[in-house]
């Protein structure tokens, strides 16, 4: 896709592994996000300091924040996004959801305004009626959010979602709206231009989370049809020219067992599973970001989109599944991506990175595409066998264990999926026998390379026979009985 935006472009960072490194107490150490990512004065530097033109934001930190757009238009710098108001608009989930009931979006019956105090919640929630959901009226990722199932619980879950909210988004304000049991989570892709058209893409299944944070992501959802695609698809149309929407965004809904859809939220920037819609439309979206951003028109009609096959999305995190998915850091020391046909990965490790504790532990992105859901399905098994990380904890294991699992293979799919399936079992469901094994040949591996080599020791002193040495065979053993 051709467009007239020329110069050079600054590249905010994703919300991911990469960061920069600041010199302090002897050693290199990642800075506090506040102090690099979010400092919008240092990255406006670094713009005008490398000539560009233009920032792209990336998917994390600054990508939704109204006053850094404002701040790169006060500056002269395009930013690749949409205009500082639409974000405010859409940055608060209470002002959001009026917008969409007064363009006519489906909204969950809730509250449009926030919550004074527990005792307000206590009444509005027996109004609703339980279970209810305390939710930030400001933010994402699932911090400050609570599931109420009894009156008698919402005090202190009021005071734990309105501290969360505050720690996470600088404000402490929450909302209620009624909770729908069995919910999926699906969203909508959509395009914008400056002329005021707009136009879907198709939706995503993002269901299978955890803490509210998606694991596996895939295009089109296994439950929806055609009918209600459309139906959705328009209404999130009618959501972005409600708040004059320009580039790429996406619409968010819950969707209860009888198809009926609800607004959640809009999220005014590139989403991380976005690899999913494109193989499936064959659209370069970030292409399209940086056109549209340059003032381009929409080169498609709604009826030009065409989506062929299926993608999934597997988020490679650095985690351990049987503590809970707590967060793993550690240090790269063996890493091998797989790869092939309709097989791509979007990463930023590599042998020797260290995983940082202060962002996000997402690794990489596995995304693969088949030409039906089976088929895509096999293709990520096979994709996830051929995966070795080695030095910290990963999901992989969970991954391949959540490929096999029936209910996943049939598509029958909520968001409380993991908690209900793997959580609440008593033992692992996934093989980790043999796992630690590379991760040792890794490690003695690297010893070795930093042994000075007059003081390595020697294989033909201690009689060994030519060959790979039994750590290698060890390894090799490990990875197939992994593989198998």
């Amino acid at each position: 896709m051709g467009h007239p935006l020329r110069g050079r472009l600054f590249r905010g960072r994703p919300q991911g592994p990469s960061c920069p490194r600041r010199r302090g107490g002897g050693r290199d150490r990642p800075p506090p996000a506040r102090e690099s990512y979010l400092n919008v004065q240092r990255i406006l530097d670094a713009a005008r300091s490398t000539g560009a033109d233009a920032i792209h934001p990336g998917y994390g930190f600054l990508s939704e924040n109204a006053a850094f757009a404002q701040a790169c238009a006060d500056a002269g710098i395009v930013f690749i996004g949409p205009p500082p108001k639409a974000i405010e608009r859409m940055g608060s989930k209470t002002a959001a959801r009026k917008i969409m009931a007064e363009a006519g979006v489906p909204i969950v019956p809730g509250m449009r305004q926030a919550l004074a105090n527990a005792q307000e919640a206590r009444e509005q929630a027996k109004a609703l009626g339980f279970p209810v959901l305390l939710k930030a009226a400001s933010g994402g990722g699932g911090k400050g959010m609570r599931i109420v199932d009894r009156e008698e619980d919402l005090p202190k879950l009021f005071e734990r979602a309105s501290s969360e909210a505050k720690s996470a988004f600088g404000v402490g304000d929450v909302y209620l709206e009624k909770y729908i049991r069995k919910p999926r989570h699906i969203e909508m892709q959509i395009l914008a231009d400056t002329g005021g058209r707009a136009l879907y893409l198709g939706e995503r299944e993002c269901s299978i989370q955890r803490r509210y944070q998606k694991v596996v992501e895939e295009c089109p959802s296994p439950f929806i049809s055609e009918a209600i695609r459309t139906k959705m698809g328009e209404a999130a149309v009618r959501a972005a020219q409600a708040v004059g929407y320009v580039n790429a965004g996406t619409v968010e809904f819950v969707v209860d067992p009888e198809e009926n859809f609800y607004f959640l939220e809009m999220n005014t920037r590139l989403q991380v599973e976005h690899p999913v819609t494109e193989m499936v439309t064959q659209i370069d979206l970030v292409s399209a970001q940086l056109a549209l951003a340059s003032g381009a028109p929409l080169p498609w009609s709604q009826e030009e989109i065409r989506r062929t096959g299926w993608a999934i999305e597997c988020r490679v995190y650095a985690e351990d599944p049987l503590k809970k998915f707590f967060p793993a850091p550690g240090t790269i020391a063996h890493l091998t991506e797989p790869s092939g046909p309709w097989v791509r990965v979007d990463s930023g490790i590599y042998e020797g990175w260290t995983v940082p504790v202060f962002y996000d532990p997402l690794l990489a992105k596995l995304i693969v595409w088949g030409r039906d859901r089976a088929e895509a399905i096999r293709r990520m098994e096979r994709a996830l066998a051929e995966y070795e990380i080695a030095g910290t904890r990963h999901n992989i294991p969970f991954l391949r264990w959540l490929m096999r699992h029936p209910r996943f293979r049939e598509g029958d799919l909520d968001t409380h999926f993991i908690e209900d399936e793997y959580l609440s079992k008593s033992a692992p469901l996934f093989p980790t026998e043999g796992t630690e094994l590379p991760a040792l040949a890794a490690g003695v591996h690297r010893f070795l390379e930093d042994t000075e080599p007059g003081t390595r020791p020697s294989p033909s002193a201690s009689g060994a026979a030519e060959g790979p040495s039994p750590w290698t065979l060890a390894g090799r053993r490990s990875s197939l009985r992994a593989a198998s």
